[in-house]
């Protein structure tokens, strides 16, 4: 083995051990998807990021900006995982508002107390279509 490989390792298996994705696919389908960014550059899933390396991780409506501080072969606990990286305390707080916003956003739509009957899909129906013109 050269000693690059020692100091570097697959993004998605970076990914995978630091616990961002359940499995390595689906990290994987992340990179390969534009999801997650190393130093402000697109790239693909056998990209080896070192120590120091910046990424940008899109997780549903979650975004993570974090900073490569340990490589991991082996996916551990999640406090073992924790210490991979290092996300800035303003990252943080942003992503977590974002979070809180969106609890209070989902808050405010109750579902429907019963399954609307024929006539009630008929309104919904004609609703739909009249926002799509």
């Amino acid at each position: 083995m050269t000693e690059e490989r020692h100091h570097a390792q697959r993004i998605d298996k970076w990914l995978w051990a630091a616990r961002f994705f359940k499995t390595r696919g689906l990290a994987a389908d992340a990179v390969g998807g534009g999801r997650v960014h190393v130093n402000g550059q697109r790239v693909k899933p056998a990209k080896t990021v070192v120590v120091g390396d910046e990424l940008l991780i899109m997780r549903g409506q979650e975004e993570f900006v974090v900073v490569v501080k340990a490589l991991n072969e082996k996916r551990g606990s999640a406090s073992v995982a924790q210490t991979l990286f290092e996300e800035s305390p303003e990252h943080k707080a942003k992503r977590e508002a974002e979070r809180d916003w969106r609890q209070l956003q989902s808050r405010g739509a109750q579902p429907p107390p019963s399954r609307p009957d024929k006539k009630a899909r008929r309104e919904l129906t004609k609703l739909r279509r009249s926002a799509d013109e």
